[in-house]
C-alpha cells in the first residue's frame, strides 16, 4: 500500500532520543488510532476516545478535539488536557465523559499511556451480559487472565467519581467491561490501547454469536493459549497490521 515501508515481523517498538520525538510519535499514533476506530465504524455518535499521556506533562494527556469525524483524525486536530480538565494546548471542546474516564485512570496508573474506549457493535451488547471474557478462541486468550469487571449502573460517567470508581475496579488489569456500557483497554502505549480494543471487540463478538453453545477451553488450554502471545510485543504489531490495512497512506494524519 502507498505510504508503507515494508512489513518487519522483527521489528520492535521504536525508543526516542528527546521528549519531542515521542511526543510526536504518541500524537501520531494516537490520530492513527482514530482513523481505524472511524473506518471500523467506531464512535459514528462521537462515543469514543482514546488518550494519549504527553511524555514531559505527564499528568496531561492528548484527546482528539469533539466533533471530529473519526476517520478523518489529524495529528493537529489532537488537544492537549490539563488534570482540572482545561485545554492547555489547540482549540475547541472535548468529550466530557473522555475526561471524566481518562483522567482518573491516567491519574491511578503511571504506566498507562494509553487508554481506549468506544460504544462498539458487539463489545456494548457484551457489557450488558455483565460478565467477564471466558477463553472461548484464541483471541480470548489475550484477555481472560488481565481483565476486570466495572459493575455498576454508572453509564453516563457525569463526573471524576465515575472514573475514579472504573479506575479503582481496572486494578492493575489492562482490560474491563464497563457494564452496560462497553469495553476500555489500557496499555503502556497508544499502539497496545488500540490494537487490545479491536481485538477485544472481535472476541466480544465471538461471545454474542457463539451464545450459549460455545464450548470454553480449560484453564490450563488457554494458560497455555495466553503464554504464547507473551514477549512478541503482540499489540504493537497488530496495530501495524491494523494500519497497514486500514489506512492506506498513514501521512494523511500529519
Amino acid at each position: 500500500m502507498a505510504g508503507h515501508p515494508p512489513y518487519d515481523a522483527s521489528s520492535t517498538p521504536p525508543t526516542f532520543a528527546t521528549a519531542e520525538e515521542e511526543r510526536a510519535h504518541l500524537k501520531r499514533t494516537c490520530a492513527l488510532g482514530y482513523r481505524i476506530f472511524g473506518t471500523l465504524g467506531f464512535g459514528q455518535f462521537g462515543d469514543g476516545h482514546i488518550s494519549a499521556r504527553d511524555p514531559e506533562l505527564t499528568d496531561h494527556f492528548w484527546l482528539l478535539k469533539y466533533g471530529v469525524n473519526f476517520a478523518q483524525a489529524t495529528v493537529a486536530d489532537l488537544v492537549l488536557v490539563a488534570p482540572d480538565g482545561t485545554l492547555a494546548e489547540g482549540t475547541g471542546g472535548i468529550n466530557q465523559a473522555a475526561y471524566n474516564i481518562h483522567h482518573p485512570v491516567h491519574e491511578a496508573r503511571p504506566d498507562v499511556v494509553s487508554a481506549a474506549h468506544c460504544h462498539t457493535p458487539y463489545g456494548t451488547p457484551f457489557s450488558a451480559q455483565n460478565r467477564l471474557f471466558e477463553p472461548l478462541n484464541q483471541e480470548s486468550c489475550r484477555f481472560v487472565f488481565d481483565q476486570a469487571l466495572f459493575d455498576d449502573e454508572e453509564v453516563a460517567v457525569a463526573s471524576t467519581d465515575g472514573g475514579e470508581r472504573i479506575a479503582e475496579a481496572i486494578g492493575s488489569n489492562s482490560f474491563c467491561v464497563l457494564r452496560n456500557h462497553g469495553l476500555l483497554t489500557a496499555g503502556s502505549s497508544v499502539e497496545a490501547a488500540v490494537a487490545d480494543f479491536v481485538a477485544a471487540e472481535r472476541v466480544a463478538e465471538v461471545h454474542i454469536k457463539a451464545g450459549d453453545r460455545a464450548v470454553p477451553l480449560s484453564e490450563e488450554g488457554a494458560k497455555v493459549a495466553a503464554d504464547l502471545f507473551e514477549g512478541f510485543n503482540l499489540s504493537w504489531h497488530w496495530f501495524q497490521w491494523l494500519v497497514r490495512d486500514i489506512v492506506p497512506d498513514p501521512t494523511v494524519v500529519d
